[in-house]
């Protein structure tokens, strides 16, 4: 990639994210506020509205949305001057076609309010971003070498040991049985389900302390009995993997009759706490998070399909699920919907990950994406999951009640994310896919984080 194909990418990088900012302020804020604004394009007249009045937020949104547009506009003309696909420059033409359209229909919400459905609005900005998204992937496979991800100096896979799956030889009996638990993969989880049950509070539900310890208890009871299980399952695959071969089945540190009843007493132990000091809803989803972890992705589509991860998403979005039902005892449409955030988000995440470990995986005989397709095709499905990701990130904004601090939040993180996942587009090496895999930890733990701010601190 040449100095000038570079600086078109970083456009339309740019141009991405201005388009998201546009698209979080909109549903977060401004698709709500229909009243505040009755003319278009100027505010009740005014072309200039100062912080504080009640039609700013309006007025950020339209000046977000010119922004956005002559970005598009920038990055269409660039498109025409310089060297780039011929898809590419249809793809931005789209983005630029259709801006025009979700202007007017800017327009008609702000004048004629609920009259216009909103989500039409929505709708196409998220088409608009979809088709910037695409072209942005496609310069990026255009413009870097077709090669594989490889270590390029020592230090490039310096911090891989860290990441949750990984373990140092177990020293004691003890640490034996805390490793199968899997607790690095604790927090993480238990923030999702932290964030499920603030959208229910802020839904108008309620919680008292101690359901919630509970709740996050038998999470993490079942995370454990999970983790348990996945070790005593793969312990023989694990001990052809360098970065699993120290786990304490594959070094037979438990005996194997031990770890299964290990594993059945934290099931137990989940289901008791769930059902005693939550819910009935909330200990069968839990007991279903045991489950399909264990069987479904596990034993069945880890070691058969490249779509291990895509499919085994769903277990991770569960802890949204089970968090909503503790404090509602039911399931609504934002636990489902910030379900699918995580859905979405963990080939994202995952599929970097995968790409370091790739030969391990080979190895092991199992079939992860880049084993199967290749590290091209991999590239390309982190950037389009990424892109469902922050789409469905939006959509949790529409539906449930959040408000500029998930908004700030999600954009800056989003813009972290997509900088190491370009990164690694270009430099192709094992470090820059754990750059972009922990970038994607922050993206998420971020976005919990602030679900569970602003509903439980403000």
């Amino acid at each position: 990639m040449n100095v000038t194909q570079r600086r078109y990418t970083n456009l339309l990088a740019v141009a991405v994210i201005a388009t998201y900012v546009l698209i979080i302020v909109g549903a977060t804020v401004s698709v709500r506020d229909l009243g505040a604004c009755g003319t278009w394009p100027t505010c009740d007249g005014a072309f200039v509205v100062m912080p504080g009045e009640e039609a700013f937020v309006a007025w950020a949104h339209r000046l977000a949305a010119l922004v956005a547009g002559i970005l598009i506009l920038g990055t269409a003309a660039v498109s025409f001057a310089v060297e780039v696909p011929r898809r590419v420059r249809l793809a931005v033409a789209g983005a630029l076609l259709l801006y025009p359209a979700q202007v007017a229909i800017g327009g008609l919400v702000a004048v004629f309010g609920e009259a216009v459905p909103a989500g039409v609005h929505l709708g196409v900005a998220m088409v608009i971003f979809t088709f910037l998204l695409v072209a942005l992937t496609w310069t990026l496979e255009d413009g870097a070498p077709d090669e594989a991800v490889t270590d390029s100096e020592s230090e490039e896979t310096a911090g891989a040991e860290t990441v949750e799956d990984a373990t140092d030889a177990p020293t004691s009996t003890f640490r034996a049985y805390l490793d199968m638990t899997k607790p690095r993969l604790m927090w993480l989880l238990c923030l999702v389900a932290v964030a499920g049950m603030a959208l229910a509070v802020a839904a108008g539900g309620r919680i008292t302390l101690g359901t919630a310890t509970a709740t996050l208890a038998g999470g993490c009871l079942a995370i454990g009995a999970s983790g348990t299980f996945n070790h005593v399952i793969e312990r023989d695959r694990d001990r052809k993997m360098a970065r699993t071969s120290d786990r304490p089945m594959a070094n037979q540190l438990v005996p194997v009759r031990n770890a299964v009843a290990f594993g059945v007493v934290l099931t137990v132990a989940s289901a008791v706490v769930m059902v005693a000091l939550v819910n009935v809803l909330a200990a069968a989803l839990t007991m279903l998070a045991i489950v399909f972890y264990t069987l479904v992705y596990t034993v069945i589509l880890k070691p058969h399909t490249d779509q291990n991860v895509v499919i085994g998403g769903a277990v991770g979005a569960l802890p949204a699920l089970i968090g909503w039902s503790a404090v509602t005892g039911g399931v609504g449409v934002p636990a489902l919907v910030l379900g699918g955030v995580i859905f979405l988000w963990t080939p994202a995440h995952f599929y970097n990950l995968a790409l370091v470990y790739k030969d391990d995986y080979a190895r092991a005989d199992i079939p992860m994406l880049p084993v199967v397709r290749g590290d091209r095709t991999t590239l390309r499905h982190i950037n389009m999951y990424l892109g469902a990701t922050l789409l469905s990130v939006s959509l949790l904004a529409y539906v449930a009640s959040v408000g500029w601090l998930f908004a700030a939040t999600t954009v800056a993180a989003a813009a972290v994310f997509l900088y190491f996942v370009v990164s690694l587009h270009r430099q192709r090496t094992r470090g820059a896919a754990m750059r972009a895999f922990h970038s994607s930890n922050l993206f998420l733990g971020a976005l919990m984080i602030v679900l569970a701010v602003e509903t439980f601190v403000f």
